[in-house]
């Protein structure tokens, strides 16, 4: 379950109950759109809430915990962050080599017809420069360790970024139509834009033209030079 207070403030793990929203509290309860693994994001408001938010997940389904106080801007806002906070303390039970290379393959499935088949896909701790790379010719990936902890979703849009240039290998129109079918495309990458101005780290895949190609990492096997695949 992940919590904040409004603005910066945590609350306990476990949040306390709120019982049924009250019908007379606009927009007291009301179900947003789902979220790309199919969950539905269920947003109860409270009036005994004063400044606490917190999510967790109920069975197939998404919940997050607002004031009623709040505006709908207040609450998107909101809803989004908490559910980027939720799907990141998630993916901190971090993925070994082989689990990641079941998900690559998962992906490709889901989203490229299983055209692009790695041979190997592994976490490596030298790739400072990008947070991600392939060998197209021996369909090796390698993402940066500094993915872990991010969001399955932003972990998923750079696999299956990688993924993409194992069947084109430059970011011409192809390469991007394959990313089309990936509903977290956008906010994957608005994600690790927000990382990069935070912490001045490299560009993330797809960044703006001009960006240049980055340079493997010392010992790092060489790449086919991605201007964004970083």
């Amino acid at each position: 379950m992940a919590a904040e207070r409004d603005p910066s403030s945590a609350v306990p793990r476990r949040p306390a109950p709120d019982g049924p929203a009250r019908p007379s509290d606009p927009g007291a309860q009301g179900t947003a759109p789902r979220e790309a693994d199919g969950r539905d994001v269920e947003v109860r408001r409270s009036a005994r809430r004063r400044r606490t938010v917190s999510a967790y997940r109920e069975g197939d389904r998404t919940v997050v915990l607002i004031p009623a106080r709040m505006s709908a801007a207040e609450e998107k806002r909101w809803v989004a962050l908490m559910l980027d906070k939720l799907a990141a303390q998630e993916s901190r039970r971090t993925l070994g080599d082989e689990a990641l290379a079941a998900r690559a393959r998962e992906l490709s499935d889901r989203y490229l017809g299983g055209r692009a088949v790695p041979a190997r896909v592994r976490w490596v701790t030298n790739q400072n420069t990008r947070w991600g790379s392939c060998t197209p010719a021996e369909r090796s990936i390698r993402l940066s360790h500094r993915l872990q902890g991010m969001p399955e979703y932003v972990v998923d849009y750079v696999l299956l970024h990688e993924l993409a240039h194992l069947l084109v290998s430059d970011h011409g129109p192809r390469f991007w139509a394959l990313l089309e079918a990936y509903p977290r495309t956008e906010r994957a990458r608005g994600y690790l834009e927000g990382v990069v101005a935070a912490a001045r780290l490299p560009h993330p895949p797809g960044g703006g033209a001009g960006t240049g190609p980055a340079a493997p990492g010392a010992g790092e096997p060489a790449a086919v030079p991605h201007e964004e695949c970083v």
